[in-house]
């Protein structure tokens, strides 16, 4: 295929096409060289709404900046065509990877919607309106979290909360029934795309899936109410924002505000610079009132601060600050489930904490902890060469959050499925670091769980989804499940006993990982808690302050 040539640009290949325009990877020929998209719109193909639409777009794009919307780095034009050249997104766009996982966690979900609420905040409080949300207009990044950003500014226009429009804009399947049905419409409209979006990303495919343009409208016009899946697993904050999002009516429909305080996306406690500091200051107020022994007024503090440091953790794209924080995050959590003891009623045994206080164990089990482990992004980056262990990973890494929200039944598939592909690939890995990110013969048995090898770690939750599916699954089919698992770890086992025995030996002697001091200038303001810093104090290392250099 012949690509164009481009002032200033080398282009690579084409990634996208639209009616009158087509998306290249290109990079910069000077000494950066930058990767970027370019988008390369043909003059001669215009109509007036196009140009029209495009002027509006370029516009738009040079105003609006923020890291939840891709970003226009330049624009230029020559005799035939206009360039404007874009972000470079690497992670595709969100239609096809739901296509390629057929349908996401809702903690995956969770993570999307937020950071698209973000980006419709910052649009609202510019009055613009997006008009065409769909999966293909949502692109991805990874750097090494995934990171959604919306593009295709091309139906966009400036519209506040009272202006009212007649025009129709954007694609049919993703539209609002106001707007398919001619009639006047608002802002509002870019919120029941939303809906149909996070529909989408839940159950795989939109509420009104239709085989033609007739179909859909004739399902928009009948009103018919909007279903779940009868086999949906989804919490109860979840389902109350997609239905409200997916209301008929625009006067029924979630308001912005309502929406941006909505629970399931929780944008208080996104993570920003401003709720950093807001998580330390609440840590340091945790650490005095634990030292003064007050246990509840601590416990809660340090409750609400792993609120705001979790989607710090979960966002953090440099690997080593990530894996410091990990570890003090850890510790906040293993304090405040000590600090429990204090919530016991003496004369019934029960716990007394407030489920809108504190809920600790909830935290513990966010794949955020989990994934951010060095060992498994040691892993992620030392199998980018081999392509069926990179897809195995990704497999695994939506099994653990569908065992997290407590989905067994697809836990348990999921996890089935990355290890047919691991196991087999372990029996042909050759002997070193990889392998021994895969599996070892004799794990330590204090270290935490996440920092086990990924294929023992993967068949022990193999065990959990397993048995905690028992409600959903026939008597035969649990013993196939546990058969499975068996045939597993004899064949981790088996294939993995050479590579271990070298592993047993390495550095030390003893096959275990040297303890990681955290170098406290990664994650500045942020004191240990009392009991991890007189653990330290009990071994004679240097004390902690209470206030981090």
């Amino acid at each position: 295929m012949n690509l164009p040539t481009v002032r200033d640009y080398c282009m690579l290949e084409k990634i996208g096409a639209g009616s009158y325009s087509t998306v290249y990877k290109a990079f910069r020929k000077d000494g950066c060289r930058e990767v970027v998209a370019i988008k390369c719109v043909d003059k001669g193909s215009l109509s007036k709404s196009a140009v029209d639409n495009l002027v509006t777009e370029i516009k738009l794009l040079n105003v609006l900046k923020h890291e939840y919307i891709v970003e226009m780095k330049d624009f230029f034009w020559d005799e035939g065509h206009i360039y404007i050249v874009m972000e470079y997104c690497d992670g595709g766009d969100l239609s096809s990877f739901i296509k390629k996982k057929h349908k996401l966690p809702e903690s995956t979900c969770r993570r999307f919607l937020q950071q698209l609420a973000l980006a419709l905040k910052y649009l609202r409080d510019h009055n613009v309106c997006h008009m065409d949300l769909k999966p293909q207009n949502l692109l991805l990044t990874r750097k090494p979290q995934l990171v959604l950003k919306v593009g295709d500014f091309g139906f966009a226009q400036y519209l506040s909360n009272s202006e009212h429009k007649f025009t129709i804009r954007g694609s049919p399947l993703y539209m609002a029934p106001e707007m398919l049905l001619k009639h006047k419409y608002d802002a509002r409209v870019d919120l029941w795309s939303v809906g149909v979006i996070m529909y989408e990303c839940l159950f795989g495919k939109a509420p009104y899936s239709s085989s033609s343009f007739q179909e859909l409208a004739e399902k928009i016009k009948d009103s018919r109410p909007i279903e779940m899946p009868k086999a949906a697993h989804v919490s109860t904050t979840c389902k109350d924002l997609l239905m409200a999002l997916l209301k008929h009516n625009p006067a029924d429909r979630i308001t912005y505000d309502e929406f941006f305080a909505h629970d399931f996306l929780d944008l208080e406690h996104a993570p920003t610079k401003e709720n950093y500091e807001k998580a330390a200051a609440l840590v340091h107020k945790a650490v005095e009132m634990d030292t003064e022994k007050n246990a509840k007024e601590a416990f809660y503090l340090y409750c609400e601060a792993l609120r705001y440091f979790i989607p710090i953790l979960t966002d953090e794209s440099d690997i080593k600050r990530k894996e410091v924080l990990r570890h003090r995050v850890n510790d906040y959590i293993r304090r405040a489930e000590t600090l429990k003891v204090a919530f016991i009623d003496e004369n019934t045994g029960k716990h007394l904490v407030p489920e809108n206080k504190g809920n600790v164990s909830s935290l513990q089990r966010i794949p955020s902890l989990e994934k951010s482990s060095t060992f498994y992004n040691e892993l992620r980056v030392l199998s980018k060469s081999t392509t069926n262990m990179m897809d195995a990973l990704e497999i695994g890494e939506v099994a653990e959050q569908y065992l997290a929200e407590g989905n067994y039944a697809l836990a348990l598939e999921k996890f089935q499925s990355c290890l047919s592909v691991l196991v087999p690939l372990l029996g042909k890995e050759p002997a070193g670091r990889r392998r021994d990110l895969l599996h070892k013969q004799s794990i330590d048995a204090s270290l935490p769980e996440m920092d086990w090898p990924l294929i023992d770690r993967y068949t022990r939750q193999v065990s959990i989804s397993e048995y905690w599916n028992t409600s959903s699954e026939t008597t035969s089919a649990r013993s196939a499940g546990r058969r499975a698992v068996t045939a597993v770890r004899s064949t981790v086992v088996d294939s993995g006993r050479e590579a271990s025995r070298r592993a047993a030996t390495r550095r030390d002697g003893s096959g275990e990982e040297p303890r990681r001091r955290c170098p406290r200038a990664l994650i500045p303001g942020i004191p240990r808690p009392v009991r991890a810093r007189a653990a330290e104090d009990d071994t004679g290392e240097e004390s902690a302050s209470l206030i981090s250099s």
